[in-house]
């Protein structure tokens, strides 16, 4: 068992409103524990499953203020993307279908 401390989900960036489309809600059947559990990854750097070139775009969005992804897949093969805004003023839960 990991052992984790409240600094482990501290968030590194303020996510503004937060927005789910229908086709993630429904890729997640309607779970918003999952949803919140995948916006916690999203804010505390676990960015999921996408290349190091883009979690190094990533932690540049971090330091200079650009959009912020995140990629997950779910157990029934569909993937979910969180998208937080330059500006940090909304992120969005969506499918890439949506995008």
């Amino acid at each position: 068992m990991t052992n984790h401390n409240k600094t482990d989900f501290k968030p590194l960036f303020y996510t503004g409103l937060i927005a789910a489309t229908q086709g993630a809600m429904a890729a997640m059947q309607g779970d918003a524990d999952l949803a919140a559990l995948l916006l916690l990854r999203h804010t505390i750097g676990d960015a999921g499953d996408i290349c190091e070139e883009d979690r190094e775009a990533n932690r540049q969005a971090l330091k200079y203020g650009a959009r912020i992804m995140s990629a997950y897949k779910l157990f029934n093969d569909q993937t979910i993307w969180i998208i937080t805004e330059s500006d940090r003023s909304s992120t969005t839960i969506l499918t890439p279908e949506e995008y």
